[in-house]
């Protein structure tokens, strides 16, 4: 007997293929179009959702199982140590080096700090986020789904659990069948208690982000920390234990939108994971190849493509939506290839027309040649262009800025001289990480008009003020203009100077209200 007559395979017939057309819901089986014939009274409903079958997914190793457990170290990583990361901005603002700070509505990430008005920049991340999907679909297929997706990540993290405590994929397949005892009923019991620390770990790593983590983890386990911490750890905890636990490639076929819209945006130049038919039909076992080769393809009918599949999928039916273009039946394939003597590449990453040019009797192309299309540039420049604009605006900005509300209720105040007084309340943005005095000035009044503040009061009041804010502060002041009696006024404006080296400006335009504007 051969090594591939000998591999372990996933049982054939009903469960060798899966009826994808049934599980999305578009195909009438042929049981139930004979029951509407057959049987009387009212014909059984059309189920819209197939009942889920175990995917027991075997172990397999191989260029791209080793880039799927890089990408699961990387992300994995960044994604619980960055809270921890310490990050020094200055004895005023906090050292996280990352850090979503809601209470005082400011988002810090390393040496960027985004205000609520400058939320334009989360907005330009989350298109280049966008356009960066778009470029990796064009590109590459769905090698989002299926290498960094979190349901990919913590469902491959799983996964590797199911086979820590039950074994490769013919041993779970048969703890699945077997009757609950002590030993099933042991091992069910150890695994599901480290997928729900891994649930729990996940679900209070994601907190840490929003308040500082080791502040936040004393207070979490003395019980003192907000019920919003709790709740929020409580709810991540559940959706990752039940989704990467016990869901997992239903969530990427009933759940998530985003197969539906990559597939939009394949054609027929996309790299994606493709079964050659021309190569690989007629399927016949080596034994049977061996006896009349010119009758049968390189396929052996293994079934390796099927095991190995996370989803479950025999991606030799074509392309389907619970194909996450992962790259493991590629591995699988190309290892079945190499024992067997025959040329690896019977499932490959390539594009249609590639695949019909070489079925035409062309020599393969190289995957790489595909990337070379005038629609990936032109994602990559949409995309490098707005990083780059990002990066202009976050070096140019000014980090001293002034708004300005007029009072409405009253106008405008005359005074017993004749002059006339409105009321602003100003806001002067320090965005510094050290206080700082900035001073405030009328700019287009007429001569002899001053303001004051709350603070200051009327015996100081003069064309500018001198006003201390505190470092990574917005300070509101309540202030008052008077312009001098027989005097007209219209628009002016309130400029501030920060009073240190860097003698940053900003204005805010405005308007002085008079007895006649109304």
């Amino acid at each position: 007997m051969s090594e591939v007559d000998s591999l372990d395979t996933p049982e054939k017939g009903a469960d060798a293929k899966r009826d994808w057309g049934a599980a999305l819901g578009s195909v009438e089986t042929d049981a139930i179009a004979a029951s509407r014939r057959t049987s009387p009274g009212p014909p059984p409903p059309i189920k819209l959702y197939q009942e889920r079958k175990a995917v027991h997914n075997k172990r397999i190793d191989g260029p791209f199982r080793r880039f799927k457990w890089l990408v699961m170290l990387v992300t994995l990583t960044i994604y619980y140590a960055t809270p921890w990361i310490r990050w020094d901005r200055g004895p005023y603002a906090p050292d996280q080096a990352v850090l979503i700070d809601l209470a005082n509505r400011r988002f810090y990430m390393f040496d960027i700090e985004i205000w609520p008005h400058e939320f334009y920049f989360v907005a330009g991340l989350l298109i280049m986020a966008g356009i960066g999907l778009f470029l990796v679909t064009t590109a590459v297929g769905r090698a989002w789904c299926g290498y960094a997706c979190p349901q990919t990540v913590w469902t491959d993290v799983f996964q590797h659990v199911d086979r820590f405590f039950d074994g490769d994929r013919n041993a779970r397949i048969k703890l699945d069948k077997a009757p609950w005892g002590a030993s099933k009923t042991a091992r069910r019991l150890g695994k599901w208690g480290v997928y729900l620390l891994i649930s729990f770990w996940t679900g209070g790593a994601w907190i840490m982000y929003f308040a500082d983590a080791p502040t936040l983890t004393y207070e979490f386990w003395r019980g003192e920390a907000a019920m919003v911490a709790y709740a929020t750890v409580a709810i991540l905890t559940f959706t990752t234990f039940w989704l990467g636990g016990f869901m997992r490639e239903q969530v990427c076929i009933y759940m998530c939108p985003w197969p539906r819209i990559q597939g939009a945006m394949l054609d027929e130049k996309s790299l994606i994971v493709t079964y050659k038919d021309w190569r690989g039909e007629k399927r016949g076992s080596v034994k049977k190849a061996a006896k009349n080769p010119d009758a049968y393809g390189d396929c052996v009918d293994c079934l390796q493509c099927v095991a190995v599949c996370p989803t479950g999928i025999d991606i030799r039916e074509g392309q389907q939506i619970g194909c996450i273009t992962c790259g493991l039946c590629i591995d699988a394939c190309d290892k079945v290839m190499k024992d067997i003597g025959r040329p690896r590449g019977l499932i490959d990453y390539a594009t249609l027309d590639q695949c019909e040019a070489e079925a035409a009797g062309a020599p393969a192309t190289p995957a790489w040649k595909a990337l070379l299309r005038p629609r990936i540039f032109i994602y990559f420049g949409v995309w490098a262009a707005i990083g780059a604009g990002l990066l202009f605006a976050l070096g140019t900005r000014s980090h001293t800025d002034i708004t300005v509300s007029p009072d409405r209720n009253p106008p405008f105040m005359l005074m017993k001289d004749g002059s006339v007084r409105n009321s602003f309340t100003l806001r002067l943005r320090n965005m510094e990480a050290r206080p700082r005095d900035m001073r405030v000035t009328l700019v287009g009044l007429p001569e002899g008009s001053v303001m004051w503040t709350d603070q200051i009061g009327r015996e100081g009041a003069a064309e500018s003020q001198t006003i201390p804010v505190n470092a990574d502060e917005t300070r509101i002041v309540r202030a008052y203009v008077v312009i001098p009696n027989g005097t007209e006024a219209g628009e002016f404006a309130f400029e501030v100077t920060a009073l240190d080296s860097q003698g940053e400006k900003d204005s805010a335009d405005t308007k002085f209200t008079l007895p006649g504007d109304l």
